[in-house]
């Protein structure tokens, strides 16, 4: 399914391509494959595989069957399936998936959740308060305790 790079393999057909240049602002639910090398806003829902290429941006709640990520994400991701990043990827938000693949290279700055949970089990506000930094790590501060992590 999946070739070098994260890109489509020869099996795969894309339904729908919003190509370099391009701009969309809305709301995208589709079957199928759908491509993204341009620049998107809003939010995105399908069962299907989203593919984010290098030089696009999407700033967008996800919420797919698979997604591979070549280019730009800023927010939520739950992927029921997959969530693929390769370089030069950036993501920038917390993601959900079954599997999950990191390349070397990539830049994630987020939550991340492995496992079949639902997407509705995906609450960030359990982890992090309103100060941004994770529960626990505020927890420590406010007990004086010593966090450690390794």
């Amino acid at each position: 399914m999946f070739g070098n790079n994260g890109e489509l393999g020869d099996d795969q057909q894309v339904s729908a391509l919003l190509e370099r240049g391009c701009q969309f602002e809305g709301k995208l639910t589709f079957d199928g494959t759908v491509r993204i090398n341009g620049q998107f806003t809003g939010e995105i829902f399908s069962e299907g595989t989203l593919v984010v290429g290098e030089g696009a941006l999407v700033e967008a709640k996800v919420e797919v069957g698979t997604v591979i990520i070549n280019g730009t994400v800023r927010g939520s991701i739950v992927a029921r399936d997959r969530i693929e990043m390769n370089s030069p990827a950036e993501v920038r938000g917390d993601i959900q998936a079954k599997t999950l693949v990191i390349e070397e290279g990539v830049v994630f700055e987020g939550n991340c959740r492995m496992g079949d949970r639902p997407a509705s089990a995906f609450d960030t506000d359990s982890a992090v308060e309103h100060t941004g930094r994770p529960r626990a790590i505020d927890e420590a501060t406010q007990s004086g305790t010593d966090l450690h992590v390794g």
